[in-house]
C-alpha cells in the first residue's frame, strides 16, 4: 500500500529553503521524478519526489443515463415513460451545471420521467434533426414526440416547471 506524505505551507514560509531541508521529509523509497514548488521569487526543484495520486472529489454515479444514436429510437421515441434528453458537449463549462440538475432531477421523479444526457459531439446527426445550435438544451419528450424545450442553463424550478406541463398533458 502507498504511503502518503504532505508537505504543508509552513515548510515553504521562505523562500530561502535548503532542497535537504525538504527533502528530509520525504519517505526514503521515491521514484526518480522531479517536482517543483513555486515561491514568490522563482521556484524550488526537487530531484526526488514521491508518484503522485490523483483523487476524485466526486464519486457519485450518474443518474441520467447516455443515450446515443444507436439507442435513441428505443430509449426516447419508443419509451412508455415521458423523457427528458440533456443535449451537451463534454468541452462546455454550463453543461455542467445542468448536468447537477438534471442528475437531481432524476432521482426525484424515477419511475414517472426518465432521464438521459446526449453528447452533441458524438451524435452530431441526432442534435441536427431536432435543430440544436448551441447547448446546454433539455428537450422533453411523450410518445414519442417533442413538447417542451429549454435552451440554456436555467434554475432547477424552469426544469420542473415544463416536466409538470410535459406530465399533465
Amino acid at each position: 500500500m502507498a504511503s502518503s506524505t504532505s508537505l504543508t505551507p509552513s515548510h515553504f514560509a521562505s523562500t530561502r529553503v535548503h532542497t535537504r531541508a525538504i527533502s528530509s521529509q520525504l519517505p526514503s523509497k521515491l521514484s526518480s521524478s522531479r517536482i517543483s514548488f513555486p515561491l514568490k521569487n522563482g521556484s524550488l526543484k526537487l530531484r526526488y519526489a514521491p508518484p503522485l495520486t490523483l483523487k476524485a472529489l466526486s464519486a457519485r454515479e450518474p443518474k441520467a443515463a447516455v443515450v446515443t444514436k444507436d439507442t435513441w429510437e428505443k430509449s426516447i421515441l419508443n419509451s412508455d415513460t415521458p423523457v427528458l434528453v440533456e443535449f451537451y458537449a463534454s468541452w462546455c463549462g454550463p453543461c455542467r451545471m445542468v448536468h447537477r440538475i438534471i442528475d437531481e432531477i432524476a432521482g426525484e421523479y424515477a419511475g414517472r420521467l426518465s432521464c438521459f444526457v446526449l453528447n452533441t459531439d458524438d451524435d452530431l446527426p441526432i442534435a441536427e434533426d431536432y435543430e440544436i445550435k448551441a447547448v446546454p438544451v433539455v428537450l422533453l419528450f411523450k410518445n414519442g414526440e417533442k413538447r417542451e424545450s429549454v435552451v440554456g442553463t436555467m434554475p432547477k424550478d424552469f426544469y420542473i416547471a415544463a416536466i409538470e406541463r410535459v406530465l399533465k398533458s
